[in-house]
């Protein structure tokens, strides 16, 4: 049986290296920890420490939970992570228009990048489940 693979380890820990803003947390779909995270710092760097050695098991429950598909986990995290204000990742998603809004708002002045932080992996599985969907159809 072939192992779904939608996530890195690899692109787990450069994430962790932010994590004490919870970026690895959101990366992985956990939102609200993610969020805990970003406002107290990593739980005062202690559970930023402790994820460290978490990040393994973070990657196989996000593997189990979200379809490998056309659109690439990682690469869309990691330009949301660097270029989010700029839509970059929207755009990479084929969503052009809400790509040029951000672009020309910087993310809706940050609110956006909010909505794509706790949203990101539900959006591309949405894509890789109706991209599937299409190849069924049409093979």
């Amino acid at each position: 049986m072939q192992r779904n693979n939608s996530h890195s380890v690899i692109v787990g820990y450069l994430a962790w290296i932010f994590g004490f803003i919870g970026a690895h947390r959101f990366y992985y779909g956990k939102p609200i920890t993610g969020t805990i995270w970003f406002f107290t710092l990593g739980l005062f760097f202690i559970g930023w420490i402790i994820d460290f050695f978490l990040i393994p098991s973070m990657d196989r429950e996000a593997d189990r939970s979200y379809i490998q598909g056309e659109v690439n986990y990682s690469a869309s995290w990691l330009l949301l992570f660097f270029f989010g204000v700029f839509g970059v990742h929207r755009m990479y998603m084929g969503k052009w228009i809400s790509g040029i809004i951000y672009l020309f708002t910087f993310g809706l002045c940050g609110l956006g990048i909010l909505f794509d932080l706790w949203t990101l992996n539900d959006q591309i599985d949405e894509l890789n489940t109706d991209c599937r969907q299409a190849f069924a159809r049409y093979s």
